[in-house]
């Protein structure tokens, strides 16, 4: 035997034992067999048996009879590969046929053999060519040696050991690794070829809260109740139970968060179930010694098809979907959804590219006029911007500029706006010498108050572009000026005593505080669209539009006392989304000042504006639709 064999390795010293036969299963002396051997082999604490060219067992000692619960005696002439379950898989079948026909050296395997008695061990099985039988590279090979070395207690050491390692101390779950073990090996079983469904599912959940109940209570009570919680989520488990595959493996992996593994789920409602139950199961109070503590969760499922998932895309969904079911307001189960998640991919794609975006000039404004109600004629352009994404086309505002906000970049973003808006201000008023110049209105971010110095950046803007500061307004939202104290208070007026109009966007969404008005410098309130779109048909008995209902007689109401005293506060108004004639009619007959909406225009390219002006006919809308149109 080589050095790599474990044990004694009596085969060096026995040397050829067997003879050819004619009396097919009877076991015959290739020569005269030294008094010694058969007392070594007899008698070695080692389970041995000498097995012939043809794979049967020629003799056997006494140690391998007590293992296997048999007179030894009896093991002649039986097919050592069924002795010792080498036939039990592919692999190791073919390999014992190799060293059988001299073309392998050895054969090393553990195998779970059954005595005599029914009882079972472990035992590791080597099989080897007998020392002197013949060129282990190849030719005949008349005898082998076969091993048998019972590792039952090493097994089960290892067992208990790989049980410790594999499961988590406080709920006595299957831990992180177990169960990314049992997931990777479902994912990659191909289940519908045997009868299974080819599908897997999995709830992934997190106590709602549970920090508070570790801050409040200590971590023994906290370790104690994610213990109580384990001990109901198995019973949801093992009540869920199917024929198929049986119950769903429950899991721990780490904190407060468990996972449910569905292998061979039969549909998302299988889940929903399995996460309506989670749900029920926790909501009763959880009565621990002294103390009765109540938890909910979280819990995000995900059920696809096998094919083509991996552990980690799985997990990322279910990861993903679990955030959803929190934000979505907590103890509560939420459905993994792929346009949503297309959605929140697209947005970190977006959030990645955004500053660079800024440097490669992927960024460009389109205007959409501010038209007199009285007359017609455009009086100013609110700037709008939009980014010609490489990838997904050209996007509107909504679509980053609260993520621009959130990481900044709104910054840099908010000063490429203004210089580019106010060049082309100026650019309109000097190709329009004959013309009453239009102002250009520019939308404020409040991070651009609080991080940047917008009034300088404004002065300096002005004075490269030479627009006059009357010709600059900036809008920022109600929400974001109302109870403005500070710096941006401090912003806000120095940019009036510049000379620059304020104006106040979505006005009637948020406080609609007009009184607060009076102490800031505003001097233009735009109206949120919603009181506008209130009164789109003509209030009279049927006029209706196709599908809409009738005019509100209490929007039209609102819109009017709120523009009489903004005027009284010496403001003036604008309408946002005037899209019919009809609003425009009243709109006029209320006061307002300006109109802003689909009426007159969408939002077009500077040089629409340049052929609108000018075009406009005193009266109405009429010049400005003419102008520039609805494309």
């Amino acid at each position: 035997m080589n050095g790599t064999s474990e044990g004694p390795a009596p085969a060096a010293d026995l040397g050829p034992a067997i003879t050819e036969s004619d009396e097919g299963l009877a076991p015959r002396a290739v020569r005269a067999e030294p008094p010694a051997y058969r007392s070594v082999f007899a008698t070695a604490p080692l389970a041995m048996a000498v097995v012939d060219a043809e794979g049967l067992v020629v003799s056997a000692n006494d140690t391998l009879g007590a293992l296997l619960g048999t007179d030894p005696e009896a093991l002649a002439g039986s097919v050592a590969a069924d002795l010792v379950d080498l036939a039990s898989d592919a692999g190791t079948w073919h390999a014992y046929r190799e060293v059988l026909r001299g073309h392998r050296a050895r054969l090393r395997c553990t195998r779970r053999l059954k005595r005599a008695d029914g009882h079972s061990l472990w035992a590791q099985v080597t099989v080897e060519p007998l020392a002197g039988s013949g060129d282990s590279g190849g030719g005949d090979a008349p005898g082998l040696l076969l091993s048998v070395a019972d590792v039952s207690a090493r097994r089960e050491l290892q067992a208990r050991l790989r049980h410790l390692q594999m499961h988590d101390p406080v709920t006595r779950l299957p831990n992180r690794a177990l169960f990314f073990e049992r997931l990777t090996a479902a994912l990659e079983a191909e289940s519908y070829e045997h009868g299974g469904t080819g599908r897997i599912g999995v709830c992934y959940l997190d106590l709602d809260g549970f920090k508070a109940v570790n801050d409040t209570h200590g971590h023994r009570v906290g370790d104690r109740l994610l213990a109580a919680v384990a001990e109901r989520l198995t019973r949801c488990a093992e009540e869920a139970a199917h024929a198929r595959s049986g119950a769903p493996l429950v899991a721990r992996l780490g904190g407060d968060e468990f996972a449910l593994l569905v292998e061979d789920s039969t549909g998302t409602d299988q889940l929903a179930d399995l996460a309506g139950a989670v749900l029920a199961a926790l909501q009763p109070p959880f009565e621990l010694s002294d103390r009765r503590l109540s938890v909910t969760a979280s819990v995000g499922v995900v059920e696809r098809h096998t094919a083509g998932t991996t552990p980690t895309a799985l997990m990322q969904a279910a990861d993903t979907t679990l955030y959803w079911a929190k934000a979505d307001g907590r103890a509560r189960w939420t459905l993994f959804d792929p346009e949503r998640n297309a959605n929140r991919m697209t947005r970190q794609a977006l959030a990645a590219t955004l500053r660079p975006a800024i440097e490669r000039g992927e960024f460009a404004l389109e205007y959409q006029p501010l038209v007199g109600m009285e007359d017609g004629r455009v009086r100013g352009v609110e700037a709008l911007i939009r980014w010609n994404h490489p990838q997904f086309g050209v996007l509107a505002p909504n679509r980053f500029i609260a993520l621009a906000e959130e990481d900044g970049s709104i910054v840099p973003l908010g000063r490429w706006i203004l210089r580019t808006a106010c060049h082309q201000a100026r650019r309109w008023q000097l190709a329009h010498p004959d013309e009453p110049p239009i102002f250009v209105s520019v939308n404020v971010a409040v991070r651009q108050v609080w991080d940047s110095d917008l009034v300088a950046d404004v002065a300096r803007t002005l004075e490269e572009t030479g627009l006059a500061p009357h010709l600059l307004q900036l809008e920022l939202t109600e929400s974001a000026v109302m109870g403005s104290a500070g710096r941006p208070l401090q912003v806000l007026k120095a940019l009036s005593d510049m000379g620059v109009h304020i104006a106040i966007d979505d006005f009637g969404t948020g406080y609609s505080n007009l009184a607060y008005l009076s102490r800031l410098p505003v001097s233009v309130l735009k109206l949120d669209g919603a009181f506008v779109r209130g009164f789109q048909y003509d209030a009279v008995p049927g006029a209706t539009a196709s599908g809409a209902g009738a005019a509100n007689p209490a929007d039209e109401v609102i819109v009017e006392a709120m523009v009489q005293l903004a005027h009284r506060l010496g403001l003036t108004v604008t309408a946002e989304c005037v899209e019919t004639s009809d609003q425009a009619t009243r709109l006029r007959r209320i006061g307002c000042d300006t109109g802003q909406g689909w009426l007159y225009s969408r939002p077009v390219a500077p040089d629409r504006i340049s052929a609108l002006l000018g075009h406009a006919e005193p009266g109405g809308p009429a010049g400005v639709q003419a102008g520039v149109g609805n494309p």
